[in-house]
């Protein structure tokens, strides 16, 4: 028994866990078992009652409220809702206005995210002296913090050693730090042609030169890479290899050990903005473990568990560039918070971020699965378990023209392929659509549903390009 009384009855159940969990709630409630305002026993307590772990029970109860079945408070514990079930909001009417623009991871439908925060901060800070985490400090970070982090990185990196670790607060200040540590003004940046908009702007703030690279299906090209370091001499490459932002690109490993020995034959160094690296089920190896000598490494947790969670990773090349990119950190933000950085370290201690990546996944895989079944075959790339997908457009649509055409008629905000664009010619007509805003995947049916309509109609599309 728990302290509320309360344990399901669930032995030989077949299937998952939470579900005969949950199903067994929806049962107590029809039956008067558990009355409306009755307060659940706590996580912990039903989990060491059913001999489960913590995480099975955050689901079982995420899909009772899901139901209509449950409300949970901070602080206070969950309980069961008053009056009828509502019903779920996958099955509601979707709604109307959504953020395709956005590229945020979604929030799972089977892990309460903001939950899992709430208790993650509650557990932090009755833990040890408080003023630790409410304090300024120096550093890139304590032993302890910038240990989590290589362990964090293991699937993609390997054995790191943490003296090479710089903790930032998220990746935009991370790869400021380190491009002002790798490269001066004048000096020649490359990148792929599309690319990520934040490198851009960094590299106006550095006095940097552009210069896009081509490449094909399989990330940026090699030879095309060879030829401009020939051409233009450059410093430093920069690269998203993996769910490349906003291709969606992922670079096989052959690729990225071709990438990797052009760089190392011309003296490169190489910027990896490793953001999604983590999110598919079998992490492909960062540039940073085929060339650790010359890459600075970034990993933000920002696109694979939340954007609140302004944590990032900065792997230098050694210590010595490790404590350069500290410097120039401390210069530009002063510190990460001890806070945040305390938060995400005792998640990679106890596996609830790995729980959470997990979660995060599976919501990703059915939101591109949707985007399957309601977007023209063949008309975007995307990977399987990513955040986004690149949507090309048909002939007679204008990238500008067709995105302009979603905001004035459905609300829908998608991001057109001149936001990220560095090549001399004419952009692509194609946009980017993000799938992890969307409240729930009712909204995002609704969403893509009407990117698909406009994407079909037969009318002439009105021109906004001129509109002034």
């Amino acid at each position: 028994m728990t302290p509320q009384g309360w344990v399901p009855q669930i032995e030989g159940v077949a299937g998952p866990i939470y579900l005969a969990v949950a199903d067994a709630i929806g049962t107590a409630v029809a039956q008067g078992d558990l009355r409306a305002g009755e307060r659940l026993p706590t996580h912990r307590a039903l989990a060491d009652a059913l001999g489960v772990d913590l995480t099975t029970v955050t689901r079982a109860y995420a899909e009772a409220r899901r139901r209509g079945l449950l409300q949970a408070t901070v602080g206070r514990g969950t309980f069961v809702r008053a009056g009828s079930p509502p019903r779920p909001k996958e099955e509601a009417e979707p709604e109307r206005v959504v953020d395709l623009g956005m590229n945020l991871p979604p929030q799972p439908a089977d892990l309460p995210l903001q939950e899992v925060i709430a208790r993650g901060m509650s557990a932090l800070l009755a833990r040890g002296a408080p003023d630790e985490r409410l304090t300024y400090r120096a550093g890139s970070g304590t032993e302890a913090e910038r240990a989590a982090g290589a362990a964090w990185l293991r699937p993609t990196l390997g054995l790191v050693d943490a003296e090479r670790v710089v903790l930032s607060p998220g990746a935009q200040p991370a790869l400021l730090a380190a491009l002002g540590t790798m490269a001066g003004r004048g000096d020649v940046l490359l990148t792929d042609a599309l690319t990520y908009p934040g490198i851009r702007g960094i590299a106006a703030a550095l006095g940097l030169r552009l210069l896009g690279i081509a490449g094909d299906g399989e990330g940026m090209d090699p030879d095309a890479l060879a030829a401009a370091c020939r051409d233009t001499r450059p410093n430093v490459l920069y690269l998203t290899p993996t769910m490349h932002n906003p291709t969606a690109v992922t670079m096989p490993p052959e690729r990225r050990r071709a990438i990797a020995e052009v760089a190392r034959r011309n003296g490169l160094l190489i910027l990896e903005d490793d953001a999604y690296g983590l999110l598919p089920s079998d992490p492909l190896p960062a540039l940073a473990s085929l060339a650790p000598e010359i890459t600075f490494h970034i990993a933000t947790v920002s696109k694979v568990l939340s954007p609140a969670l302004r944590v990032a990773y900065l792997i230098a090349p050694d210590g010595r560039a490790a404590r350069a990119a500290s410097a120039a950190l401390r210069a530009n933000v002063l510190m990460a918070s001890p806070l945040l950085t305390g938060l995400m370290t005792g998640w990679i201690e106890d596996g609830t971020a790995g729980a959470i990546v997990s979660a995060i996944r599976r919501e990703c895989a059915a939101r591109q699965r949707i985007a399957r079944e309601i977007l023209p075959e063949g008309a975007f790339d995307a990977h399987p378990e990513g955040l986004h997908l690149w949507l090309r457009l048909p002939r007679r649509w204008d990238r500008l023209d067709f995105t302009a055409q979603l905001q004035r008629r459905e609300g829908l905000a998608l991001v057109p392929s001149d936001a990220f664009w560095v090549g001399e010619d004419k952009p692509p007509d194609a946009v980017r659509v993000s799938i992890g805003a969307a409240h729930h995947q009712g909204a995002l049916r609704s969403a893509l549903r009407a990117v698909a309509t406009v994407m079909r109609d037969e009318a002439t599309p009105e021109s906004f390009s001129e509109v002034v």
